[in-house]
């Protein structure tokens, strides 16, 4: 059985994803709910570039039928599944940039207040 440049391309980038994940865990910047996730979604690279007709078990499971669109269909799934996160993040960061920018007026503005006391003394 001959690889071809994709399975080869694909076998790398998975490589090097499994790597990366491990390292940004080791790194502490990767729960060990991620790194499941990453370690699974780089191996399911692997696997279905080393076997591409292991696809054909999710296309007779989802009906769908070729085991490409299987690949893309849960692809795009799983992107609108991480930008949602990312939305998500984004807006409880907001949240509590404007929560430390309400307290550092408060305490900017009664710290301006003590001063002025202290000068009308």
């Amino acid at each position: 059985m001959a690889l071809m440049l994709y399975q080869y391309m694909g076998i790398v980038i998975g490589i090097v994803g499994l790597i990366y994940s491990f390292i940004r865990f080791r790194e502490s910047k990767m729960s060990l709910g991620m790194l499941l996730i990453w370690g699974i979604v780089w191996i399911v690279l692997i696997v279905f570039s080393i076997f591409p007709n292991a696809t054909g078990f999710f296309t007779n499971l989802t009906g769908i039928g070729r085991g490409l669109d299987v690949i893309l269909i849960l692809g795009l799934i799983g992107c609108y599944y991480l930008i949602f996160r990312i939305y998500n993040m984004i807006e409880n960061i907001e949240q509590e940039i404007t929560h430390l920018a309400r307290e550092m007026a408060l305490q900017r503005e009664n710290k301006d207040m003590k001063n002025k006391e202290n000068k009308e003394d």
